[in-house]
């Protein structure tokens, strides 16, 4: 039995704000359990809801030196759909309404004590992990803390360390002096070969340097960072390790998003029947939003953090214009306040064509997927992406700009051979975005029977978290060796 050991800042069901908590909650379930041990560790949040903390047992605790200071480090331990978490405790670190406070100095102080207690705490679980799984900035300083002053303990020795960057954009940098003070990590460690980028400490960069292995989460990506315009700085780094880079789709969980057995959604519909069910989930969110009710219109889909890096500056640019087509488009995020209230403005001049839902809902997001014809994501740049996912199960055709995730999940329609799952652009610039879009309408409106078959397509691939799993287990196999 190989045991893994995911070590992340947030996970499903404890805490979540992003993607990153549904790859820790999810992977460990798909693992094949005969040969695979996978267990993870998560601060303990005071933000965790009650009836989660409530799971949990104390274990043990200990006292830490961290930061000139004798810290508490408590360790808890909860079972959930069979997978082991653990959880490091300490009020005074992890206190607060949120598990991120934004200022980046606290966060980086709070994620240092939280890896340097990680591994502390490892030898006082009945668990020693072959491979340590970090996750993004927040426990970069895992691997490095690994090597520094851990290796020389018998308990650590031999044990691999991967890094998985879900988005390279957040690194986890302050000023070098600080991050010694705060790290305690001697002054050699802080060069332009380890820690120190452009006169910074830069945590992820630490996890770069010192992991066995480096993964993100699609193919197209992994290719994407090694170049000067996707690879914050750090693209020369990740060109010097590509030997040690892959990447691997994320998946979704099948149970959660599943239009056969969605309790969000009114007209459950499944490969064999959607041509028939499908439309009633449509009637009823065109109803419910006030839009036209039309059977014909095409509804287009949008969920998202309504930020640049999401491409709404392409769509803000065509909205007027894509307005004037026979369409309707249903908006459900927050984000940067131009974007929301761009939207605001297009629901307010076009009321029965367009409704801004400026507030995130899971059961509204599932109501979105379920009911729209196409869903659009113009992204600038998308690690991986996991909303095109949710479509293509729902039967929703993406329209995705030819980015990371999205260029390796969707397949571009071509209609001379009849194959695609969905529709795509190249070049980020928004005439080639509308055009992708009217394509897509093109098809809806014109050759029902080829957008029907590109549904059967969409909802027969398989981007569940088992395919991920496999390729997984291939990396942790190739580093226990």
């Amino acid at each position: 039995m190989k045991n893994i050991l995911f070590v992340a800042s947030e996970s499903v069901p404890f805490i979540k704000t992003g993607g990153l908590a549904d790859v820790v909650g999810s992977l460990p379930k798909c693992v094949d359990r005969k040969y695979f041990d996978v267990r993870v560790m998560i601060p303990k949040y005071t933000c965790i809801p009650r009836e989660l903390a409530d799971k949990m047992v104390f274990k043990t605790s200990f006292y830490m030196d961290f930061h000139w200071r004798n810290e508490y480090v408590g360790i808890l331990e909860a079972k959930v759909d069979g997978v082991t978490y653990y959880f490091i405790d300490n009020e005074s670190k992890f206190g607060g309404p949120k598990p991120y406070s934004g200022n980046v100095y606290d966060d980086i102080e709070k994620f240092a004590f939280f890896s340097k207690a990680a591994l502390s705490a490892m030898p006082l679980l009945d668990f020693r992990p072959d491979v340590i799984h970090c996750h993004d900035w927040q426990t970069g300083l895992v691997p490095v803390y690994l090597r520094e002053r851990f290796q020389g303990n018998d308990f650590f020795h031999g044990i691999k360390s991967v890094m998985t960057i879900h988005n390279l954009k957040f690194q986890g940098k302050w000023d070098v002096d600080s991050v010694k003070d705060i790290t305690g990590l001697p002054d050699y460690y802080f060069t332009s070969d380890k820690l120190e980028a452009y006169k910074n400490a830069n945590l992820l960069k630490g996890g770069l340097v010192f992991a066995d292995a480096i993964t993100t989460v699609s193919e197209t990506y992994a290719k994407e960072i090694m170049t000067p315009f996707f690879g914050e700085g750090l693209d020369g780094l990740l060109r010097a390790r590509q030997n040690d880079l892959r990447g691997i789709v994320n998946g979704i969980d099948y149970t959660d998003y599943d239009p056969g057995k969605d309790e969000y959604i009114d007209y459950k519909y499944t490969p064999q029947n959607f041509r028939k069910e499908k439309i009633k989930n449509k009637r009823n969110l065109q109803k419910e939003l006030g839009l036209t009710e039309n059977d014909k219109t095409m509804m287009i889909g949008i969920v998202s953090r309504l930020t640049d890096q999401k491409g709404f500056d392409l769509i803000a640019y065509m909205m007027d214009e894509l307005c004037q087509d026979d369409v309707q488009i249903v908006v459900l995020g927050t984000g940067e306040e131009q974007y929301e209230n761009m939207f605001r403005h297009f629901d307010w001049k076009y009321s029965n064509k367009v409704a801004a839902n400026i507030y995130y809902s899971e059961e509204m997001s599932h109501k979105i997927y379920a009911s729209c014809d196409a869903f659009l994501m113009p992204s600038l740049f998308e690690p991986c992406g996991l909303s095109q996912l949710m479509a293509l199960r729902y039967g929703t055709l993406p329209i995705v700009r030819e980015t990371g995730g999205l260029k390796d999940t969707v397949d571009p329609y071509n209609e001379y051979d009849s194959t695609g799952t969905g529709f795509s652009f190249a070049n980020y610039n928004a005439h080639e975005m509308l055009a992708a879009v009217r394509y897509a309408e093109k098809i809806y409106y014109d050759r029902k029977r080829e957008w029907n078959k590109m549904i059967d397509r969409a909802m027969a691939a398989d981007f569940s978290w088992d395919v991920s799993a496999v390729k997984y287990q291939e990396m942790y196999d190739w580093l226990i060796g």
